[in-house]
């Protein structure tokens, strides 16, 4: 039972790699990589899921507005009553 989680099975013809924490950087490139490449990401999908949405905002907006008008009595119909 001296056997710990990750040597349950000895698999042949696997190498694995791995690397020191103190060896790797956290962020590398982050700022000169990774800013540009998460802006070029957002502006080339902005434009195919932003007219959808929007167009969804609009028609929920609209219904809640029509729903709440149709539920408000006419005072027409009221003011003849004593």
């Amino acid at each position: 039972m001296g056997r710990h989680f990750g040597d349950l099975a000895k698999v042949r013809h696997v190498i694995t790699y791995s690397l020191s924490p103190f060896e790797q950087r956290a962020f590398p490139n982050y700022f000169s990589k990774g800013l540009p490449n998460v802006w070029r990401r957002f502006t080339s999908s902005f434009f195919k899921v932003a007219p959808p949405m929007i167009a969804m905002y609009l028609t929920y907006s609209w219904g809640n507005s029509v729903h709440q008008q149709s539920k408000k009595k006419n005072p027409a119909d009221y003011a003849n009553d004593e």
